[in-house]
């Protein structure tokens, strides 16, 4: 089933349920989504998105949902903080199975292996060929650092 109807489906029982938070949140989604295909369409593309597309949408609702319980903490208003996390566990149920540190290293020393990269000038190619791998599995901003401490 693709993730849009998905999130449909899902939509029409938290109506049901009465669940605000959920609702919120999947209509929050599925604007975004509908927004990236009318962009799409507008540039001459079909405006179907592909999974890579629907897994942006829904990582950058993550980043989102992250930055703002930081904010929310430091400025002491717990009582937002809690909604945006509740909000963040029902966007991380659509997201695939987050990668741990140890199963992210182990796919970057497979990937230096395969290209061979000696050094820190190899850094672009070990990422370009990395990150379709860790794409929506791990924060993107957490993997440099992971490269450049594997890399000699």
């Amino acid at each position: 089933m693709a993730l849009k109807d998905k999130l449909n489906d899902d939509l029409k029982v938290a109506m049901k349920a009465r669940d605000q938070v959920r609702l919120d949140t999947l209509r929050a989604i599925l604007s975004e989504l509908k927004n990236l295909s009318i962009a799409q369409k507008g540039e001459g593309g079909t405006g179907d998105l592909a999974e890579a597309d629907e897994l942006a949408v829904l990582s950058r609702a993550r980043k989102q949902r992250e930055e703002s319980i930081t904010a929310f903490r430091n400025g002491a208003r717990e009582d937002l903080a809690k909604n945006e996390e509740a909000q963040l566990a029902i966007i991380l149920e659509y997201l695939p199975k987050q990668l741990s540190l140890d199963e992210v290293k182990a796919i970057v020393q497979g990937v230096i292996a395969e290209l061979g990269a000696t050094s820190k000038k190899d850094m672009g190619k070990v990422m370009g060929k990395l990150m379709p791998h860790l794409k929506g599995r791990f924060p993107g901003d957490q993997v440099k650092p992971v490269v450049e401490s594997l890399l000699p």
